[in-house]
């Protein structure tokens, strides 16, 4: 039989009100600030006013075992710290207008439909909310602080700074709505006139009982309702309609232990700050959690095997929204510092693998699981043999292109996989026996959106390329930010002159690392005009550029013949050669021999088509 989980009743506005007011009701910490525009909070005031359904509250009770950080609803002061009852989960926006709009003897601090923030109280025009041919919504006014509303030149058009000038304009102020005296001040400023008591008596009726008989639907989830559920719950139902991130979530759930979680992270965040650790500046604070959690995941598994838990009951690695939210205080505390020094040990492990820049790191979700691989196998990961295999796991990664969609489950499969290999283990890791690099891939790859193009970008670094007009290593061009791109070998205008396909020019196998300036002196060139222009301009001979244009894989001699065709093939391969070393395995090598770049091009995208290898790129 399925355990009851919520109840479901109506309760009276004022009661709510009451609760909000006396702090037992109030909001988890993860909810977001009140944002309603005061037009909108017009609206909801004449929809009670006319008893029309304004959607239900959801509540969770307080007092179970998932505790949250929590904070009064905006406007209400608790006398005393109080321990909220119930939690509000869906309602804040609505329950927060009617409170400051009806139980806040202070004004309203909302926005205007500008979201410029505006402070102000809100009124009903008496007569306009009883006349049947107005629309209530445009009874209802929305007047400044001071009460007075001015024009442009500070002349005051309208007062109701004082409880008689209200009465003597027949505006009613909300704020008053549970408070008999207004009315009983309005009946002897007017003298208790007939006309007058009519007017009130209409308003009463036909207005303000609205709001005293008027029940809100609730729906309170039990106190023993599971985070997740709460969460989850949380973020169907929430009208505003945003998705909470797990570190929000924490932070909330932290936070009732008296710990910051946010100003730890950027804690954190600090140990890295320093320039060597660029790499490192877009790692946000959930992938930060995924690697804790994977380090947590991951010795608790080891802790059951040790203790000869059977296999099928063991607790598996992961690091899904699930598994974050179910990281304790204790465990995040234990191995955060891990991870910190894991990301700086990632951090150092790629630039020896030449992979400095952002723009061009292949998979920044390949950091999580590398990060956490340094935190679990410590110095184990520090040997020359160790890194050679993790060099090996990266480039699969990369040229496998296996980092992209969904990775949580590789990332779980990674870390004891690339550990235990480190330690000894004759099973290369999945990631390593599933990667494929095809030959024909290299035709395709056009931009830098593709990891395999930054990675090609990083391996030609790492067999020295440098700059063909300073001679200058590209790494140290990057480290000192001069303007280094990928570009063309063969220009592009005079690959369109001489009849090239764009789809085939553009591919990587026709693309260097240079600095802006060296590819301003390319230009449109042929390259035996421009490498002439270069030796010119580098104040060195022939060679000496011919020689630095090796570096980038490309043959000088088939530049100074302009032979397009050639050039690109033999290129080809130098760059299948320097892909399938960093794999430690061979490329499937699909390529037809004497096949023409444009046809080789054309059969690469045909196949991709086909589904036969990963998607082309514009």
């Amino acid at each position: 039989m399925a355990t009851e989980t919520f109840s479901i009743d109506k309760r009276p506005l004022r009661d709510l009100l009451g609760q909000v007011e006396a702090g037992k009701i109030q909001l988890p910490e993860f909810q977001r600030g009140w944002v309603w525009p005061w037009p909108n909070i017009a609206s909801l005031l004449a929809s009670v006013s006319l008893n029309y359904p304004i959607g239900t509250v959801m509540l969770l009770e307080g007092g179970g075992d998932v505790r949250f950080k929590y904070r009064p609803i905006e406007g209400a002061a608790p006398s005393e710290q109080v321990k909220p009852e119930s939690l509000v989960l869906d309602g804040q926006q609505r329950l927060t207008s009617l409170f400051q709009s009806l139980a806040m003897d202070s004004p309203v601090e909302t926005q205007d439909e500008r979201k410029r923030r505006v402070g102000g109280w809100f009124y009903v025009d008496m007569v306009k909310a009883l006349d049947e041919n107005e629309d209530r919504e445009d009874a209802i006014r929305f007047i400044p602080p001071s009460r007075k509303v001015v024009n442009f030149r500070g002349e005051v058009l309208e007062d109701y700074s004082t409880r008689e000038l209200e009465y003597r304009h027949r505006v009613f102020p909300l704020r008053c709505l549970f408070d008999n005296s207004w009315g009983d001040g309005f009946a002897r400023h007017w003298g208790f006139a007939p006309d007058a008591m009519e007017l009130w008596y209409s308003f009463r009726d036909g207005f303000i009982r609205s709001f005293d008989l008027y029940h809100f639907p609730v729906i309170q989830l039990g106190k023993d309702t599971p985070r997740q559920a709460v969460c989850q719950v949380f973020e169907k139902v929430n009208t505003g309609g945003v998705t909470l991130t797990v570190f929000e979530l924490l932070t909330a759930t932290y936070a009732a232990d008296e710990f910051d979680l946010r100003r730890h992270w950027h804690e954190c965040r600090s140990a890295w700050e320093a320039p060597e650790y660029a790499i490192l500046r877009e790692v946000s604070n959930t992938d930060f959690l995924q690697a804790v959690t994977l380090l947590a995941t991951a010795e608790r598994r080891r802790r059951e095997e040790e203790a000869g838990t059977d296999e099928e009951r063991l607790p598996r690695i992961g690091c899904k929204r699930k598994d974050m939210l179910a990281l304790g205080l204790e465990d995040y505390r234990r191995y955060a510092p891990d991870v910190v020094a894991g990301f700086k040990a990632a951090a150092r492990f790629l630039r020896q693998q030449f992979v400095f820049d952002t723009r061009f790191l292949p998979y920044g979700t390949q950091l999580i699981p590398l990060a956490a691989i340094f935190a679990l196998a410590g110095k184990d990961a520090e040997t020359a043999g160790a890194q050679e295999k993790l060099a090996r796991w990266y480039w699969c990664g990369v040229f496998g292109e296996l980092y992209g969609g969904t990775t949580e489950t590789r990332f779980n499969l990674d870390l004891p996989d690339v550990v235990d290999w480190i330690r000894g283990s004759t099973y290369e890791p999945r990631t390593v026996t599933q990667a494929q690099f095809a030959a024909s891939r290299l035709l395709t790859l056009r931009t830098r959106q593709s990891a395999a193009y930054k990675g090609i970008y990083a391996l030609l670094l790492k067999a020295g390329a440098a700059d063909w007009r300073t001679g200058e290593k590209a790494e140290v061009s990057v480290y000192f930010d001069e303007a280094m791109d990928i570009h063309h070998i063969f220009p592009q205008v005079w690959c369109q002159k001489n009849g090239y396909e764009r789809s085939v020019y553009n591919s990587i196998v026709n693309k260097a690392p240079l600095t802006a300036r060296t590819n301003r002196i390319i230009g449109g060139h042929a390259p035996s005009e421009y490498l002439q222009r270069l030796a010119k301009a580098a104040e060195t001979s022939p060679e000496g550029v011919e020689q630095r244009v090796r570096t980038h894989l490309a043959d000088p001699g088939l530049m100074r013949a302009d032979d397009f065709d050639a050039f690109f093939e033999k290129r080809r391969k130098a760059l299948q050669e320097h892909i399938a070393a960093a794999m430690g395995k061979p490329v499937v090598d699909d390529h037809i021999p004497g096949q023409r770049p444009e046809a080789a091009v054309r059969v690469a995208e045909d196949g991709l088509e086909a589904g036969i290898s990963v998607p082309a790129e514009p």
